[in-house]
């Protein structure tokens, strides 16, 4: 099957990030990463459970925290681990006043929802960091990357096109193998997979995605594919059944 009838398999909760719990370590990296501290009002958009709203309370002491998510099983349990700490909301974030918010941690990949939200965010306050996993808020240039987290600072800047906003997120002119590889790698280690297993079966496919975007927007390195992306994609098609070959050819 092509990869786009493959990733439809999956659930969507997964493919959202709405279901994936992100690590104590990666909560840490993301926060030390936004200079998180005791002036900040912290805003998680997707709390899930309140993991990330403790942390940044008892560790980085913000001011304060709010965590908003519109699953009211996973507040309630927000609410038993935090014990009246934070401010915690049952509601849909697009409905949700942010307005002061300092820092923000928003990890979805709904483009309604994102371009929604992009509108929102425009409006606040002026040096407020939306902190992002994986991709830059749209059509905006990050302030600053630490791949894979990304922070758009307001007022956002704008990129001249995508190919601009890529070499920004991965900081190279041209997108290789190695390079794809690698911030393939960093994304699967940072969400977190609760099987491990499956960690290097998700690099390549993540792997693939890179390159084959980047082929597509004319920033990977050299006219020829790569040996190794040949291997890979006859590795997922001859073993998994999951056909990327099409993909080249658009």
């Amino acid at each position: 099957m092509k990869i786009e009838e493959y990733l439809e398999t999956l659930p969507y909760n997964l493919l959202s990030g709405q279901d994936v719990q992100l690590s104590t370590k990666s909560f840490r990296e993301i926060f030390e990463f936004a200079g998180l501290g005791k002036d900040d009002v912290f805003y998680h958009l997707g709390c899930g459970n309140g993991k990330g709203i403790g942390i940044a309370l008892n560790e980085f002491e913000v001011s304060s925290a709010v965590g908003i998510d519109n699953d009211s099983e996973k507040i309630s349990q927000a609410k038993k681990n935090l014990k009246d700490k934070a401010k915690l909301i049952c509601q849909d974030i697009q409905g949700t006043d942010i307005s002061e918010a300092s820092v923000i941690l928003f990890w979805f990949t709904d483009e309604n929802i994102i371009n929604e939200m992009l509108k929102k965010f425009a409006d606040l306050k002026s040096g407020t960091k939306i902190i992002t996993i994986w991709g830059p808020l749209p059509d905006c240039l990050p302030d600053e990357v630490d791949f894979p987290y990304i922070i758009n600072q307001v007022p956002f800047k704008k990129a001249k096109d995508m190919q601009e906003q890529l070499r920004a997120v991965f900081g190279v002119k041209c997108v290789d193998f190695v390079t794809a590889w690698e911030f393939a790698e960093r994304y699967i280690k940072s969400i977190g997979t609760p099987t491990t297993k499956n960690d290097r079966f998700l690099t390549i496919i993540q792997t693939l995605t890179i390159w084959i975007n980047a082929r597509r927007l004319g920033i990977a390195c050299g006219s020829e594919i790569p040996e190794s992306i040949k291997t890979y994609i006859g590795i997922m098609k001859q073993s998994f059944g999951i056909d990327f070959e099409h993909l080249l050819k658009e």
